[in-house]
């Protein structure tokens, strides 16, 4: 993969892959997110991604929104735990216009009052139909128990009492301790020469004022298992059990994302979906994530059941756990996991959005990129030995919490 990086001395950094189409795909990726927050400021990265799009110094919201849209384009953004992103898609001829609305709207953004007040009652409603969807809340509500009292374990949305004692003061106040120019990039994948993408980098980007802040550091977490059960008036049940996991930058995710793919990822023949839905037909919904964070990871596995199966499901994914805490896998199994991952990878890379979005965020937190090939060596590396040592330590029954919604 040939890419080209460039950085400003505002430390703004740029990486672009050129590829052959008509359409093409850039965004910044901004390293603050919702773990950045006080409790007084809970939902506020959430909030200000609303806000980019409300007006800046010389664009109303009407023309931020069609500025794009009027050429078939898209602009989007979203907010993680982590990183802020505001990118878009767009036709190759449309670069100019896309790569300077992205910098407009980031650095020239005014938060009128009046649009503040509006998108107060917007986000509530947000955070209210999350709250009807228990399949989906269970995750936060999740994340809360095992980072109790601690801001990653926060949900992202803030609550409808701290969205509403936002101001236009918090908002920037936020940005002044958060958005540090050293801490951004600009991605981009598309059909543009290295010579264009570079002089419209830094045409939009070079006159940033540079905003140096410390780097992140790694934190201590307070971590201790406990089960919780909700009473909810749902139909289902809902089950979720977990543990901490390796952060970004331990050496032994891959094998934690291979283990995970195992047991319960996007795969149908996935250990939990043919044990569980396919065997039994206990769960319709059945999976298990894995979430690396900059210092810390989350692992989950979650399902909802008739309360009639509920125990029973528990046992089962219970049992499955244990098997690959106490049984090494074999060659061919481990081959085909390999290969299962290897294929997730490559179709990921024909994603050219995604694809941007995961360099941006590579060249984020690494300060490099991995080529497919590299990626591909890390998985062939790892051995059965390690699956074994690792579900040993992630999966351990004493380290687990329990949360059922009922």
């Amino acid at each position: 993969m040939d890419l080209l990086f460039n950085t400003l001395d505002n430390g703004i950094r740029l990486v672009h892959y050129r590829i052959p189409g008509l359409v093409a795909h850039c965004g910044l990726i901004i390293n603050a997110g919702s773990r950045d927050e006080t409790t007084m400021e809970h939902g506020i990265a959430h909030f200000i991604e609303h806000m980019l799009f409300k007006g800046t110094k010389k664009r109303k919201a009407y023309h931020i929104l069609s500025r794009l849209e009027d050429v078939g384009g898209e602009l989007n953004a979203y907010t993680t735990k982590e990183e802020t992103a505001i990118h878009a898609s767009f036709l190759k001829e449309d670069y100019e216009r896309a790569i300077e609305l992205i910098s407009d709207i980031t650095f020239n953004s005014v938060f009128p009052e009046k649009e503040i007040e509006k998108e107060k009652d917007v986000v509530i409603e947000e955070i209210n139909s999350y709250l009807d969807n228990p399949s989906e809340l269970i995750f936060d509500d999740f994340e809360e128990l095992i980072f109790f009292d601690q801001p990653i374990g926060r949900n992202i949305l803030g609550t409808p009492e701290s969205v509403k004692s936002f101001t236009r003061e918090t908002i920037n106040g936020f940005i002044t301790n958060n958005y540090s120019t050293s801490q951004m990039v600009f991605c981009s994948v598309g059909n543009i020469s290295d010579e264009k993408i570079l002089k419209l980098f830094k045409t939009n980007f070079e006159n940033i004022r540079t905003d140096k802040h410390p780097d992140k550091i790694n934190r201590t977490w307070v971590y201790k298992p406990s089960s919780v059960t909700k009473k909810m008036d749902t139909y289902q049940n809902h089950c979720i059990i977990g543990n901490l996991a390796y952060d970004l930058k331990d050496k032994r995710r891959m094998g934690m994302f291979l283990l995970n793919n195992i047991l319960g990822g996007q795969g149908l023949n996935s250990r939990l979906n043919l044990s569980l839905r396919e065997k039994h037909g206990f769960a319709y919904n059945v999976e298990s994530s894995y979430n690396p964070y900059y210092d810390t990871g989350i692992f989950s596995i979650y399902f909802g059941t008739d309360s009639q199966y509920l125990n029973k499901s528990i046992s089962i994914a219970l049992s499955e756990l244990n098997k690959l805490r106490t049984s090494k896998l074999g060659t061919i199994q481990l081959s085909k996991a390999k290969n299962q991952i290897k294929g997730y990878l490559a179709r990921g890379y024909e994603n050219h959005e995604s694809l941007m979005l995961s360099l941006g965020k590579s060249l984020l937190i690494f300060n490099k990129i991995d080529s497919i090939e590299d990626l591909c060596n890390k998985i062939d590396a790892v051995t059965a030995t390690e699956l074994l040592e690792t579900a040993n330590e992630i999966f351990e029954p004493t380290k687990m919490s329990t949360l059922i919604y009922k």
